[in-house]
């Protein structure tokens, strides 16, 4: 299996990792399939914007290497640009990834989702017509 350069550097020298202490999100996601398991963490300001975001990720160094791309890619954003990460954007960020690892992709995209569910729970604000959940995925608990 053959990953890009930037693959291989977010896996090697991944980015946020950690965890933050009272998070104002946090996000649990996993696949049953391959056993990766990736929390979120958001620290997020007034203004609703991403101050810090952190990530332990159990896994493939894709999944690694997806949730290290997905943190920098939320940071400095709010919480509305930051539901706006796609999974094919993070695997394009990281110059792509071998399709039968593009499920890691999946796994960063919901657990930013869950963690901003988890952050307008938190703030006593039903998440589903915000974070758009579908009905089958961790983001709101359905």
């Amino acid at each position: 299996m053959q990953y890009s350069e930037k693959v291989m550097d977010h896996f090697t020298n991944p980015r946020n990792v950690g965890e933050i202490e009272n998070a104002d999100g946090i996000g649990e996601v996993g696949n049953a399939k391959c056993g990766d398991i990736m929390k979120i963490y958001l620290d997020v300001d007034d203004n609703e914007v991403i101050r810090d975001v952190k990530f332990e990720t159990f896994g493939c160094g894709a999944a690694v290497a997806t949730s290290s791309m997905a943190t920098e890619m939320i940071k400095g954003k709010t919480i509305k640009e930051a539901l706006t990460v796609t999974n094919s954007a993070v695997a394009e960020a990281l110059d792509g990834l071998p399709p039968v690892k593009m499920h890691c992709s999946v796994l960063a995209q919901e657990a930013i989702r869950a963690a901003v569910a988890d952050y307008y729970k938190k703030k006593g604000i039903d998440p589903e017509p915000i974070v758009g959940c579908s009905g089958d995925c961790a983001c709101c608990g359905h």
